[in-house]
């Protein structure tokens, strides 16, 4: 076998040998990735579009504390992706993680579909108000139910992607640009999931009852278990390479503690690194040493000559800082995009809601509530890959980048719409409470709110999936992304705290903005909180993208940012003008 064809990061093929590029990864094996993908997305948005009404008719809850619920539950299954990447990454690799969680997502809509089976599980039907509240029985067994659904989310997302992307080497030019490829393809697995959840499984649940539409997902699940382990012959597989959070922990305790012991870091001090060819991070490449965040350089200097230096509670490498610097870089970048997951938060809650109050009939066929969100799935359907096939050619030849547009652009643009779509839910609402007749205005109104959030979400979703595997460490794929993901999560739950806030500062569910019944609320205004805060967020991301330094190399590098190298054995790093390092004599 030649040695050209084996890939060139370590990964390794199932019986544990360096992986072939031709007989494994690439467009092999993400196939059955793209598969699952699917499954559990058609799952997860079947229940997430029409929980709030299961909520509402079924166990008899208000729609705000509803629509709450909804929100957390969301919110908790995005933030559990930081778990699932934790043990990806430090125990069972990122294969394992989606094959065991998915499991655990299936027992969970088991759970879900006998909630909706069996009356015992159920507060009686409501007839006039007050309702029967639900037992803390019957609300134990659906939230355990919702509970293994949204861990089952938290150990699948941040994995399935990262091991998409671990089929494509690199190293290799074909494979890397496939890998961008991947990323909108894999966005559009998401959004084929997520329309077949809307429409067909929803229409499920209003013609066929709950039990159907919940029972349909949960054999598709436990199928997409299947598929998964079928394509176990043409994946590469990665080691876990231990808790990154255990190594930034070190870092910040070595980096504090020499700090108060003295310790100075100037151009001229040597910073240690192992003495191999790869770092001491298993599977891992070494990183050359920047200037940013030098605080933390004091981490890899050493005070004591005698002291053991392979305990890195006393002394880390200069691969394990700039790991550290690599996670501490995009945190902004994170944090500016959150708003945006603030208005995703409304397309399974208040949009339907919306939706659910005009006039959904097409002939004879009439749309159910909970499949309106089909708008926002289509527009992702058909931006992809008119966006992969023509506008990236057309984009490539003004900009020079051969995607087009960088990630961090592609970003900004999905949050620069956001703005535009709750603007045109705000205008379309208060057409809707304004109109005597408001049951005979179509549903088709709240296309523009949709198709633009649509749009938002496939700018910024993609660019950010590129984004945060570009910047991160061989080490740091499965966190980066769940990073990426929670932000999902955290916005859920800003959206609880704001419909809170907003109900509590103008009056309750009696008189406030916000009531149990929509007709009677002023959801225009609670719109245009959001349209502002998507346009504050938005200059906020502007500044901070502009004064982002990526990795060295990578489409969103300016100076002085990481550089991934084969550096060799019997050497350190010195500190230099430039801030990429100085190779010199290992201190040990």
């Amino acid at each position: 076998m030649s040695y050209s064809t084996l890939v060139s990061n370590g990964s390794t093929d199932f019986r544990g040998r360096i992986a072939d590029k031709r007989k494994t990864g690439g467009w092999k094996g993400s196939p059955f990735l793209i598969a699952n993908e699917v499954a559990e997305r058609l799952a997860f948005f079947a229940i997430a579009v029409n929980m709030v009404a299961y909520l509402v008719f079924e166990m008899n809850q208000s729609l705000p504390t509803a629509a709450t619920h909804v929100t957390d539950w969301i919110g908790a299954a995005y933030v559990l992706t930081i778990f699932g990447a934790f043990v990806a990454d430090a125990y069972w690799g990122r294969f394992k993680t989606v094959v065991v969680f998915s499991c655990v997502y299936a027992v969970g809509m088991v759970m879900l579909t006998l909630s909706a089976g069996i009356d015992s599980l159920r507060p009686p039907k409501c007839m006039k108000r007050p309702c029967i509240e639900a037992t803390d029985r019957q609300s134990g067994f659906l939230f355990c139910a919702l509970a293994l659904i949204a861990l089952g989310t938290g150990g699948i997302k941040p994995c399935v992607s990262s091991f998409g992307a671990d089929q494509f080497d690199e190293a290799d030019k074909k494979e890397a640009q496939k890998k961008y490829a991947f990323f909108n393809w894999f966005f559009f697995a998401i959004n084929m999931g997520a329309l077949l959840g809307i429409t067909v499984l929803v229409y499920v649940e209003d013609q066929k009852g709950w039990v159907w539409g919940f029972a349909v997902p949960t054999v598709l699940m436990f199928s997409s278990v299947i598929i998964l382990v079928s394509g176990v012959p043409f994946y590469r597989f990665q080691k876990p390479m231990g808790s990154p959070f255990t190594r930034f922990l070190q870092v910040i305790v070595v980096s504090v503690r020499n700090h108060f012991a003295g310790v100075a870091v100037r151009r001229d001090t040597g910073l240690y690194e192992v003495d191999s060819v790869e770092s001491d991070i298993t599977g891992a490449r070494k990183i050359a040493h920047t200037r940013q965040y030098s605080f933390l350089d004091k981490a890899a200097v050493a005070t004591n000559p005698e002291a053991n230096p392979k305990n890195r509670w006393r002394l880390c490498t200069v691969t394990q800082v700039e790991e550290f610097k690599c996670f501490i870089r995009v945190l902004p970048i994170w944090a500016s995009t959150i708003a945006l997951a603030l208005s995703f938060a409304q397309q399974s809650t208040f949009f339907v809601s919306q939706a659910n109050k005009m006039d959904r009939k097409i002939g004879s066929f009439t749309i159910p509530a909970g499949s309106s969100p089909v708008f926002a799935a289509i527009n992702g359907l058909i931006l992809v890959p008119v966006y992969e096939l023509w506008i990236v050619p057309i984009l490539r030849k003004y900009t020079g980048h051969r995607r087009g547009l960088t990630s961090l652009q592609r970003m900004g643009v999905g949050l620069f719409v956001s703005i535009f779509s709750l603007a045109s839910a705000a205008l379309v609402e208060k057409k809707r409470r304004d109109d005597p007749n408001s049951l005979t205005m179509s549903v088709f109104w709240l296309f523009p709110q949709f198709f633009l959030l649509g749009t938002a979400e496939v700018f910024t979703y993609v660019g950010q999936l590129e984004f945060f595997y570009d910047q991160a460490t061989d080490g740091t794929r499965s966190i980066s992304s769940a990073f990426f993901l929670s932000e999902i999560g955290i916005g859920s739950w800003l959206s609880t705290a704001l419909v809170k806030i907003v109900e509590r500062a103008t009056g309750g569910q009696e008189k406030g903005w916000l009531r149990n019944d929509l007709n009677q609320s002023r959801l225009d205004y609670f719109y245009w909180i959001l349209a502002a805060i998507n346009g504050a967020n938005f200059l906020v991301y502007v500044w901070i993208a502009w004064r982002f330094k990526g990795k060295a190399g990578e489409e969103n590098s300016v100076r002085d940012e990481s550089i991934m190298l084969e550096m060799g054995p019997g050497q350190v790093v010195k500190r230099g003008d430039d801030g990429n390092g100085e190779l010199r004599s290992v201190m040990f």
